[in-house]
Parts: C-alpha cells; structure tokens; sequence
C-alpha cells in the first residue's frame, strides 16, 4: 500500500482557476489585473524515524495554525493566507500516522482563493505550546501543543519550538524547485511542501526534544507525479535490515569555501522513504524537475551496501529493481564505518547553542561533473543527522568559549554506484579510488551564523577524510561555527 511507504510531511494547495481578483502589492512578479484560485491545503508524512521502521518516535504530534505565501522573495509583508479559519481552530497532525489517502494527512482549512503571480516565500505557523487548551482532542496533554511519542518507552516528551517556528518557518526562494511556484491566469498548480520532519527533531544536551523545520516546496501535477521503485540485494532480493532511499537534487550554488574546488554541485535531500519489506517504495507527489535516487543499507548480519545512485529521474519515473552492492569483502570486513568528530558554536561574546543537520557526502560524476552525493545513514535512520549543541557538562567537554555537540555517521566503506537513469536499463559503475567523505553541516537559518554552512573534509590527523573496512572507525576535525545567534 502506498500509505505504507510515505515519509515526509506535505502541504500542498491546489489552485483552481476562479473568479477574477484584482491584486496589487509591492515585490514580486505579478500582473496588475490577474484572475484568482481556490486553495486547499493538506498535509502527509510517515517517516524513516518512526518506529514500525526501527526508529526513536512512535508519533510525532505538531499543532498548524495557519499556512501563508508570498509574492516577494524578501519582503516580510504582503502575505496571502492559504488556509483561513485555521488559525482559530487549529489542527494538531500526527506525522507519522498512516495516510488516509493517497499521499495525504489531513486538510487543513477551507478553499481560499489565491491570486495570480510568482510565489517566491511560504511560511507554515505552529501553535505555541502555551496554547495546548486550545487543541481539540489534544494528544500532546495540557501543557504541549507539539510533542514526541517515544518508542523506548512510550513517554510523551514536549517538542520545544524555537521562535522562528511560531512567528513562521518560511521556505524561501531557494529551497523552492525553479525557484517560485508561478500561478498563470487560467491555470490550475498544485503547491507541495515537503516537512523532513526527522531531520527536523534535534536532541538537545540536556534532553529536552526541540523542533528545528527542514522545510523544502515545488510545483506538482496532477497526474505521473511519483517516482517508484524497488530496492534489492545484488541477488534480486529485498534486504533485510535497515534501508533508506532518499530523492536528491543538486543545488548548483552550495560549493563554496571548503569544497569550492571540489565540486560543482551538492545534492540536497527533498524526501526520503524507507521501502516496505518486499523492497518496494514511492515518493509522491513529487515536483516537476530532474532527480537523483539514492540508496543504501545495512543488513540485519551488519553487512554494509554501497549508496547506489541514479541519476536524472524525473516524475512518472518507475525505476523498476536497484540492486545494492555490499561492501567488497576484503581487505576488510564488510561492516560499516563510523566517523566522529566534535562541532562547536559561539557567537559574538561566547558560547552560543546552536541546532543544525549533517550529512556525508561523497563524489560522483554526473555528466561531466563533480557532484557531492548526500549519502543515507541506514543505521540512523536517514539521510540529515541533527546536532544540537550545548555547554559542557560531565558528559561533555567543550573548548573554551564555545557549547559543543559529538556525532557519529556510520557510512559504508565503499565509493557509490552511479548510473544515469535509462528507461531501457541503467548501468551502473563504481571507482575503485579510495573511499573519501566530506561531513557538510548546515546550521539552522534562525542561528544565523557567519557560515551557515561548514565542510570538513581532514581527519584529526590533518589527512584527507578517508575510511576503510579495515579500520572501524575515523575521527574528523572539529567543525566550528562561529558570529552565531543562539536558539531562542
């Protein structure tokens, strides 16, 4: 059933042509005289952290209160409700339920009207957690409107929300696919909001579970919008363990500083989905654009599969079987590897906690260029890790002046299997070079960092970041963020 295989969070609204509005506002593309829509806004997700698939939450409760666009890629004015009534009765949805439909949650308000132009910002409201009484049937209790569900234990743990979360987290431009949603005079768009909402649950150090969104957007059809496919072994059967498939696209900008000679690209995650047990899996509605899958595993024997990739997949796409490569089985084991490292964070007077995800990336070369792979984490389930950082305490130890945070990626020891998609058989090939990794962490927008983004790319010792089977784990060099603004 697809509803077995969604995980991700979607706001889509679906515009349909209406009567005609006259819409002026300042910023933004839009014509002076433009015909109108209907919107209707839904959400979906179950994801690769819940606990039918091995993770940490049973249930992952959040509380919307409202869902707005803008014409402007910048201003913080002139925003267009999308979901009204919302805000006075808002709606608390479980993340990791299953859908009831095809690819969908719950609806979130009543048909609104939206007028023309290109849509360059959306920013989805949460309730605050002082606002619980508010919640109808609230399963979070009466002191939380977002909350976790643990697996451990069952416990109800509050999910805290940093400012940015209540006031709006927007999705700006450039984590929008083609950069706008366009909304033409006469045509009908649908609108997809995708919530990774296990990349966006940070454990802080003193255990207290914070909500830090990693939010993406693009424009869908309304027909041939999945991508489908099947994950097996290199014998043709479904693997047994932990498997992640992620939906990637390069984001052409993100090779600077660090990295900037090493790459022309970093593919930057949009979904991810774990397949059922006979292999299959499905991501959907997906916006229109060109893709890379990305796969990877650790069997329940702890063999590691080598991430395979495949290039150039766009919606409608059935891929059909991927066959995942284990680990070469000499000179080493084939078992994963484990890099760690330490991250700190200070802002302009000191010490400064911080929340953030990282991802391992590796190389690939797609045509003709040197594209940075985010590779999944199958034993953690995902592909983005969170970090949070905090003071040091009798657990950690941070450097002077800064609040700090520990990691561990447990990647394959093997370089990715790439093909270009082709709809007659693609062929893949993996370089024999050494096995290296790039740690990218990406802080979160509200921490306003001078770099929001670190690469580290040398181990402790000041050597290239490389793994082996036959070592079982690497330390990397210590990824610092600095000019930051705590979470508040």
């Amino acid at each position: 059933m697809l509803s077995t295989l969604r995980q991700r969070f979607w706001v889509v609204a679906v515009l349909l042509v209406g009567a005609g509005l006259i819409w002026s506002a300042c910023g933004g593309n839009h014509s002076s005289a433009s015909t109108g829509g209907s919107v209707t806004t839904v959400l979906s997700d179950p994801a690769t952290c819940s606990m039918a698939n091995g993770g940490p939450y049973s249930h992952v409760y959040v509380t919307v209160s409202d869902v707005q666009a803008n014409l402007s890629a910048s201003s913080n004015s002139g925003w267009v409700d999308l979901t009204p009534g919302l805000s006075s009765s808002p709606k608390q949805v479980d993340l990791l339920a299953p859908a009831d439909t095809e690819c969908f949650l719950a609806t979130l308000g009543d048909a609104k009207q939206l007028p023309a132009g290109d849509y360059q910002q959306i920013r989805v409201m949460l309730l605050a957690n002082s606002s619980a009484g508010s919640v109808s049937g609230n399963k979070c209790g009466n002191s939380a409107a977002n909350c976790v569900v643990l697996s451990s234990d069952g416990s109800t743990q509050t999910l805290q929300l940093s400012s940015q979360a209540q006031t709006g987290i927007k999705i700006p431009a450039a984590q929008i696919a083609g950069g706008k949603l366009t909304v033409a005079n006469g045509q009908a768009v649908d609108l997809d909001i995708d919530f990774n909402s296990c990349a966006s649950i940070v454990v802080e150090g003193n255990s207290m579970f914070r909500l830090k969104p990693v939010l993406t957007a693009g424009q869908v059809g309304t027909q041939n919008t999945s991508i489908n496919g099947t994950i097996t072994d290199n014998n043709g059967n479904p693997i047994a363990g932990n498997v992640v498939v992620a939906l990637e696209r390069v984001d052409a900008t993100a090779c600077t500083g660090a990295v900037s000679g090493t790459c022309t690209g970093i593919d930057r995650v949009i979904m991810q989905t774990v397949p059922d047990s006979s292999g299959n899996f499905v991501f959907c509605p997906v916006p229109a654009g060109t893709y890379d899958v990305v796969a990877d595993a650790v069997s329940s024997g702890n063999i590691a599969y080598a991430a395979t990739v495949t290039a150039g997949v766009g919606p409608g796409t059935a891929l059909g079987k991927i066959q995942l490569l284990p680990e070469p089985a000499a000179p080493g084991p084939q078992t994963p590897v484990t890099i760690t490292g330490q991250i700190t964070s200070a802002g302009s007077s000191g010490a400064a906690a911080i929340s953030g995800n990282l991802a391992a990336l590796q190389s690939v070369t797609e045509n003709g260029n040197n594209i940075l792979v985010s590779v999944p984490v199958p034993s953690q389930n995902g592909v983005l890790v969170p970090f949070g950082t905090a003071a040091s305490s009798s657990s950690l130890t941070c450097p002077a002046g800064t609040d700090c945070a520990t990691y561990s990626l447990i990647v394959p020891a093997a370089n990715p299997d790439f093909g270009q998609y082709n709809s007659a058989g693609t062929t893949y090939t993996q370089s024999t070079a050494p096995v290296n990794y790039i740690i990218d962490g990406l802080s979160d927008a509200a921490n306003a960092c001078s770099s929001a983004e670190q690469f580290v790319t040398k181990d402790s010792t000041g050597a290239t970041l490389t793994v082996a089977a036959s070592t079982a784990s690497v330390t990397a060099q210590t990824m610092a963020f600095t000019g930051c603004t705590p979470n508040s």
